[in-house]
């Protein structure tokens, strides 16, 4: 009977906390409260663990320290040359608006970049990049393994350090466990590389207690003298992807970038290595701005748990709702909030051309499953939804009207928008946009339809399957 009051007073205050927690939607409060009634210990030990995005009071007290104090991009000289004029009006300044109020960083014109072919020539060209570099090299990846292509960076690097450029490389702690357990990392660190881990686990018990292991640094940033920057959905790897070759190759898309934007790209480097590590790399990011060339307005929209609730979706959102003619969205990972789904189908009903090109086979089942939850009401709504086949498509990607991209590491599911640090370019530019749409019309090429019909047809086995992994998305 004690035992029982006590579950019951722990349960009780476990919910209490839920209700109380802020930026918490409905649905994920309603799941928790399902879950902790129905299985109360097991729901209590899973809230602790999973339920809240916490990262650690001294981690978020560190990096605001350093954001307060990092020069930002918009004060350096001669970031006046950076700025769009003010008669030229933007007809999507209010997406830039909003990318703006999540990251800090305003739209910047004069801005050039190059769709990359593939995987295999981005590692190559990056490589060409590096051994071209003159004075520092600044990489960040969510996973890096020491396959063809990641020893490649890796033997790029040492070379540069060993002619004195300073290179400096991050990675995630828990995502880049392969290369870090492997003698490259050493071999790096021997050769002069500055190393850092994001987000390090350290003691699994001691990390569970202070804040979530699951809150990883997603980002794919690569910086060149303050001249060239790369975004996109890969990680250093081979398109093979050994720890999952089953689902290969992963088809990702990656810009290089030269221009203001770059700086931007720099800022968020330097917040990420000076809350991983001692150095303070501010110097890099103050230095004056050079010459600015024409080209197109860009800007860095960067997220995580540690800026305001909700932005990356809030970012999505806006990015669908601004469509007019066409919205095409490639995501290997579509557990969407309420918000989001409803955006999407708000574009379909008011005659937007909404295209969306899912993987066929995703290595996570679990949310493979709740992405076809969505299928119905996308479909009913009128959108257009094809199905990869060659493998996994991991490129993130939205691109409205042949005017506008979104291109970067974020997923449209819940640890995008929630728990992971993502990094992403918005783009006006109707020829770049031009080589993304070709890009997504070859994944459509290789895709086959999912038509209503099929989905009205699925077994109702099937559909309580996927429906009750949707369930579980906001838990997560």
């Amino acid at each position: 009977m004690i035992i029982a009051s006590l579950i019951f007073l722990i349960g009780t205050a476990c919910i209490i906390r839920v209700l109380l927690r802020p930026h918490r939607d409905p649905a994920s409060r309603l799941a928790w409260i399902a879950v902790v009634l129905a299985v109360p210990l097991f729901g209590v030990i899973a809230y602790i663990l999973l339920g809240e995005t916490n990262i650690g009071r001294n981690r978020v007290v560190r990096l605001r320290r350093i954001v307060a104090g990092l020069p930002r991009p918009h004060d350096i000289e001669g970031w006046d040359r950076a700025l769009p004029p003010q008669e030229a009006h933007d007809p999507y300044e209010q997406l830039f608006n909003v990318g703006r109020s999540i990251s800090g960083y305003g739209a910047v014109t004069g801005n050039r970049a190059t769709l990359m072919p593939d995987s295999d020539a981005t590692i190559d060209k990056m490589v060409a990049d590096i051994d071209a570099a003159r004075a520092h090299v600044h990489l960040m990846f969510y996973i890096w393994l020491p396959d063809t292509n990641g020893t490649k960076m890796a033997d790029a690097l040492k070379s540069a350090a060993g002619r004195g450029v300073v290179c400096r490389a991050m990675v995630d702690d828990l995502g880049s466990r392969a290369l870090i357990n492997s003698p490259h990392w050493a071999e790096m660190a021997k050769a002069g590389i500055r190393l850092a881990r994001a987000l390090e686990v350290g003691n699994l018990l001691i990390r569970a207690v202070v804040g979530r292991v699951d809150l990883r640094n997603h980002r794919k940033i690569l910086v060149i003298d303050n001249e060239i920057t790369y975004c996109g959905s890969q990680n250093c790897a081979d398109p093979a992807f050994l720890p999952k070759a089953a689902y290969a190759p992963w088809v990702d898309a990656v810009m290089r970038f030269e221009g203001p934007v770059v700086r931007q790209n720099q800022h968020l480097f330097a917040c990420d290595w000076m809350e991983s590590h001692d150095e303070d790399i501010g110097g890099v990011v103050q230095a004056p701005l050079g010459t600015v060339e024409p080209g197109f307005t860009a800007q860095v929209v960067a997220s995580g748990p540690t800026t305001r609730a909700s932005a990356m979706p809030e970012m999505f959102q806006s990015v669908m709702y601004a469509a007019r003619r066409e919205l095409v969205i490639t995501t290997p990972y579509y557990v969407p909030d309420e918000a989001t789904q409803s955006a999407l189908c708000a574009a379909a009903n008011r005659g937007v051309r909404v295209i969306i090109v899912f993987p066929a086979r995703n290595d996570d089942f679990a949310v493979g499953a709740a992405s076809r939850s969505y299928y119905l009401d996308l479909l009913t709504a009128g959108a257009t939804i094809f199905e990869y086949q060659p493998g996994l498509l991991h490129t993130k990607s939205m691109t409205i009207d042949g005017a506008v991209t979104l291109i970067g590491s974020a997923n449209m599911d819940r640890r995008s928008f929630d728990l992971n640090y993502e990094n992403n370019i918005l783009l006006h530019d109707p020829d770049l946009t031009a080589q993304m749409r070709a890009r997504q019309d070859a994944y459509i090429a290789d895709s086959r339809e999912v038509i209503l019909a099929e989905v009205e047809a699925w077994p109702w086995t099937k559909r309580l399957w996927n429906n009750t992994l949707a369930i579980v998305g906001p838990l997560l």
